[in-house]
């Protein structure tokens, strides 16, 4: 290409196309920062500092504003797979590694395409101003979802799916615990398995963990599933599967879909009958643990005083 032959609006649109911007060192040089390597020779660089007359460090900012705004435009109404290489955040993720991307562009992946005059990205970016962070998206249902433009059923289902390979990946490292030894110990296993379904979730959810000899956890089970501010625990179920499966001690588990984890009459009382029919089995009940919002919140009863 002979940029010397070209229009201010030619070289502006050659610029634009391959992301290319001016640069004013600290040397009072400028050159030119490039994605793709090898396009811009030192002739061509030149011919372009002199046809758009780039003489100060003002000249090189006002230009890269002006190029860095209409690479944003035109990604918005480009497909990803007509981006420049550089830019597409499936080649960026590859070259640069996941912690490297916004999360419009970690989602753009996810989504795979956009629809028409829309790319991924920008329907990502809408996604993320509609529900605000990516726990809302994981707690807010499908249905409403896809009522975004763009956005079906498959995405939608795309978009969960990800989110549960997340949540998954927690309950994995809680698993791997070899022992539980301390409230301190419970409150992480219980952050890392419960945590992320349990702290938005829109009823209350009763579960208990169960231990062998060594304090290990062997499995989990929902006792209960109750109302928006209520569960309904029955003593004999706790005991008759703690018993089935061998379990030497047990942790209580339960969430306030509130997001307030401070213990109520109820909770405390419902402990105590627990704790009493347990005993009489033998089996100990370590701990009680409410989810709250986030984990800071939760409480655990054992630190409370409430189970010694």
């Amino acid at each position: 290409m002979n940029l010397s032959s070209q229009s201010t609006k030619e070289i502006f649109d050659f610029l634009v196309a391959n992301a290319i911007y001016p640069v004013f060192s600290k040397k009072e040089k400028i050159f030119f920062k490039c994605s793709r390597k090898g396009l811009l020779t030192a002739d061509k660089a030149k011919e372009i500092i002199d046809k758009l007359n780039i003489k100060t460090a003002h000249d090189c900012e006002r230009i890269r504003k002006e190029v860095k705004e209409l690479v944003a435009a035109n990604r918005e109404h480009r497909p990803i797979k007509k981006w420049i290489k550089e830019e597409r955040p499936r080649e960026m993720l590859i070259k640069q590694g996941p912690e490297a991307l916004s999360l419009s562009k970690l989602l753009a992946i996810i989504l795979r395409t956009g629809k028409e005059g829309i790319s991924a990205e920008e329907l990502a970016k809408r996604l993320l101003n509609r529900f605000g962070s990516l726990r809302d998206i994981d707690s807010a249902p499908i249905s409403e979802i896809y009522k975004i433009g763009g956005i079906g059923p498959a995405k939608a289902a795309q978009i969960k799916a990800a989110l549960e390979l997340g949540k998954q990946l927690y309950k994995e490292d809680a698993k791997k615990k070899k022992r539980i030894k301390n409230a301190e110990d419970v409150l992480n296993y219980v952050a890392e398995y419960y945590g992320p379904y349990l702290r938005d979730a829109k009823k209350e959810f009763f579960s208990i963990i169960l231990l062998d000899i060594k304090n290990k956890p062997i499995d989990n089970l929902e006792i209960s599933k109750g109302s928006i501010n209520a569960s309904i625990v029955d003593p004999k179920e706790i005991i008759k599967e703690a018993t089935l499966r061998s379990a030497s001690s047990i942790i209580l588990v339960h969430n306030h879909p509130s997001g307030d984890a401070e213990p109520s009459p109820e909770d405390i009382e419902t402990t105590k009958l627990v704790i009493q029919a347990c005993e009489l089995v033998g089996i100990k009940v370590l701990d009680h643990i409410i989810i709250g919002r986030n984990k800071e919140d939760y409480v655990s009863f054992a630190r409370l005083g409430l189970i010694r």
